[in-house]
């Protein structure tokens, strides 16, 4: 690579060249300008090209190369504050494009997927249920903008991760208001190298039958039991954490200390429902399993 620089360089030059070119530009004449060699910068497009943020047009025996619309570079740590406000008004005010341009431009230019997803999407989920409390949303528009925020999160699971084999993990959540919180979760911990399974909603699954139904999942995604199975239940009752907690302690006391049992949400006072840890806070569950899987090494 030319120059030493770094992918991030060459992306946010690569912007700066294209951002003006109606008419697109050869690798020839963007590797000049860039100031990387022709073989370098080829190999450098086409990774660029897979990841949506340049598009190809083949003219005779010339490929020139325009930017996707929509490209953003950005700074951080210093433009969280700005991604946390642009996220929110696209996707109240703009469209679900340029939702989801705003997310890849963000991964292309360096942020972390942890920090997007703690400072910027849990914050827009809090302030559209808040908006919907308010009157100032009716139900549609409620289940529109959450599904544009759970299309959001899944650009993080699409990301290539290289998993631990000794780290697995099942998220469920209790009921529907809790299930973008659980698919944040999933997100977060995708790109921590766990092995996630997101079971999604399972308010659906409270029934004298959860409990073989379960326990027949976790012979099939933890058949030779590598490392440790954490399972974090979130709900925003106290009785959706009693009934899962309750079915899975029964399954946890055959499979031994390996497996873990996390809630996130408010139990009622005078109440302990047994697990290995209990928060109302989504960052605790998080600290809590970084320990847990650097405690395997």
């Amino acid at each position: 690579m030319g120059r030493g620089y770094s992918s991030e360089d060459i992306r946010e030059k690569l912007i700066s060249v294209l951002d003006d070119s109606d008419t697109g530009m050869s690798g020839v004449e963007i590797s000049k300008k860039v100031g990387v060699n022709r073989i370098t910068m080829t190999k450098y497009l086409k990774v660029f090209a897979a990841e949506g943020l340049l598009r190809q047009k083949n003219i005779g025996n010339v490929t020139l190369w325009f930017l996707k619309p929509g490209q953003e570079s950005f700074n951080f740590p210093n433009d969280y504050f700005k991604v946390v406000s642009e996220y929110t008004e696209y996707l109240v005010k703009g469209t679900e494009d340029q939702v989801y341009s705003l997310i890849h431009n963000c991964i292309h230019s360096g942020a972390s997927v942890n920090q997007l997803i703690l400072e910027v999407i849990l914050p827009a989920i809090d302030s559209v249920t808040n908006l919907y409390d308010d009157g100032k949303i009716g139900t549609s528009e409620l289940n529109l903008l959450r599904t544009t925020i759970s299309k959001s999160l899944q650009i993080f699971n699409q990301l290539q991760i290289v998993s631990d084999p000794k780290k697995n993990m099942v998220i469920i959540a209790a009921d529907t208001q809790s299930n973008l919180v659980s698919e944040a979760a999933s997100a977060i911990c995708h790109s921590d190298g766990w092995r996630v399974s997101h079971l999604g909603d399972m308010s659906s699954a409270i029934n004298v039958l959860f409990d073989l139904d379960f326990q027949k999942l976790i012979g099939k995604i933890w058949k030779q039991k590598p490392g440790i199975l954490i399972v974090v239940v979130f709900s925003q009752t106290g009785e959706g954490l009693n009934f899962f907690a309750d079915s899975i302690n029964q399954i946890k006391a055959k499979s031994g200390k390996r497996m873990k049992l996390a809630l996130c949400g408010k139990v009622p006072k005078k109440t302990k429902i047994p697990s290995d840890l209990s928060s109302e806070k989504f960052d605790d569950i998080l600290q809590w399993s970084q320990t847990i899987s650097q405690n395997l090494k």
